[in-house]
């Protein structure tokens, strides 16, 4: 998700240089960091649906390995 950050920066930045202010370059940025997120919010505990990269309001980069709402253990692995 950092590495996708980066790149939509990189593209923002590299055709604002080019081609002047564009607010396609920002639609893009945006349709792609969503594409890349879209994975990792489905990514939920089996018992009460949380999601395992959310920390209270924010995300971060990896997952819990214990639910912070049930206590479900989830790095096991699940049939």
């Amino acid at each position: 998700m950092a590495g996708a950050l980066v790149l939509a920066m990189l593209l923002i930045a590299i055709s604002d240089r080019l081609f002047g202010h564009s607010t396609l370059a920002f639609a893009a940025a945006i349709a792609g960091l969503f594409l890349v997120n879209r994975p990792i919010l489905g990514f939920n505990c089996p018992r009460c649906g949380k999601n395992a990269f959310f920390r209270g309001r924010f995300a971060v980069f990896w997952p819990n390995r214990v639910c912070g709402r049930c206590g479900e253990q989830l790095d096991r692995v699940y049939p």
